[in-house]
Order: structure tokens, then sequence, then C-alpha cells
């Protein structure tokens, strides 16, 4: 098997909850893990916006179909990307070096950043949802597989090369510098052009994943400052922050 076709079998067995056998990742599949990780994505995503559009049209309030959208996507990702971005947050709104930063992160518990972080961002996500789901399970699953996609092209954005491991083990330190930095902007570029043709309006969808990219560049510049390089609770944050923009961006503008 080549190694495209491990990195996405990888992908597949680290991302979701599918099935799939992976065996142990080496340097250069974990790599390739990274770089299917949008396709991935866009199917967590579609899935989820189908499941908001079906329970609106099932008679299930809208946020609340928004909400349980945003936990099957929680559920089909084990609740990695989460984690990371509660993590992320707590880690970010510590005091002291990077050493006390990871320690934070580490810790296992959600602080009171933790909360608020998951708290704003997952009820962005379930409003926009159940925004989207009010036209039809076409858009609604079209935004979700863009966003979701926009969200997990920012893993090569923050894994690309010169951006080291903030610690040894680990996530991070498997994929930290394995990416040219043009892998997520052609994954960025890719989807702008893909979000011009879904949108009909065109610009609101170009606009969404413009906001996603610029958000996810400047967590991870941020993040490599404060914890001295990436680790994988940082691509979880990034993941959830970008996707969350561009689920606002698009529910704004339907």
């Amino acid at each position: 098997m080549s190694t495209a076709l491990k990195g996405l079998a990888l992908a597949l067995s680290w991302l979701t909850v599918l099935p799939v056998r992976a065996g142990a990742p080496a340097p250069g599949v974990a790599a390739a893990a990274l770089r299917w990780a949008p396709l991935v994505g866009a199917l967590v995503g579609a899935v989820s916006g189908l499941v908001a559009a079906g329970l609106v049209a099932a008679g299930v309030p809208a946020l609340g179909a928004g909400l349980l959208a945003v936990a099957v996507a929680a559920l089909a990702t084990r609740g990695m990307h989460v984690d990371g971005l509660a993590d992320t947050a707590d880690g970010l709104g510590c005091y002291g070096p990077p050493e006390r930063a990871l320690a934070v992160m580490r810790d296992g518990g959600a602080g009171p950043f933790a909360v608020v972080t998951l708290i704003v961002a997952l009820g962005a996500q379930a409003a926009a949802f159940a925004a989207l789901a009010a036209h039809g399970p076409g858009v609604a699953a079209a935004a979700g597989a863009l966003a979701a996609a926009v969200g997990r092209a920012g893993f090569a954005w923050c894994a690309r090369r010169g951006v080291p491991a903030a610690r040894p083990g680990g996530l991070g330190a498997t994929v930290a510098g394995s990416q040219p930095w043009w892998v997520a902007a052609a994954w960025w570029a890719v989807l702008a052009a893909a979000a011009a043709w879904l949108v009909p309006a065109r610009w609101p969808g170009v606009l969404a994943v413009a906001v996603a990219a610029l958000l996810v560049a400047g967590l991870s510049a941020h993040t490599r400052r404060r914890f001295g390089g990436m680790n994988g609770d940082v691509l979880g944050a990034a993941c959830e922050l970008g996707g969350t923009a561009v689920l606002v961006v698009l529910a704004a503008a339907v």
C-alpha cells in the first residue's frame, strides 16, 4: 500500500470513530494523514449538516437540532478536537512560562477558560447549524462539509515546516514541521473556490474561508510563541476555530 493510501487509512483511524485499522504511524504516513484530514472532515461535517436538517424537518426545534448536530460531530471524532480547544484555552489563559502552560494543558480538567470557550464555540456552531438547516439538507450538508474541511486544513498550517513540537511525544511531536507551507494554502484556495460555487452569493463563502484561515494563522503564531511550538491540542483548537468561523459567516449570509 502506498504512503498516500496508508495516510488516508490513518486519517480515518485517527480522526473518526470508523473501525479502520492503520497500524503504528510512521512519520511519513502521519504527515500524509494530515493532508487527507480536510476530506475526512468534509465527511463528518456533511453528516452533521444532514442531521441538523433532518431533525428540523422532523419537527425538532432548530436550536435543539443544531446542538444535536454538534454532538454528532463530537461523537464521530471522539471529542478530540473539542478537547484540544478546551486544553488550548486553559493553556493560553494561565500565567507563567511555556512549561507552566503545557502542564495546565496536560492536567485533564476543564478550567474556566475552557468552559467559556466551549460554550461560545459550540453554541455558535449549534446556532449556525440551526439557521442553515432551515434552508434544507443540501445547504446544511454543504456548509457543514465546507466548515469541517476548512478547519482541518488548518492542521497543515499548524504543522508547517519551521514550527517545532512544544514537547516530545504525542501527536504534535509526530507531525510537527512535516508540512510545506503551501499545503494549507492550497487546501484553503481549493475550498474557497468550492465555496464560491456552493454559496449562491459567492463572496460570503470565499469570505468565510478567508476569515477562518486568518484566525487559524493567528492562533498558530500565538500558540507557537506562548507554548514554544505546537502540539495535538493546538491542532484541535485550529479545527474548531476555523470550522466555527465558516459556519457563522455562512449562516449570516444565507
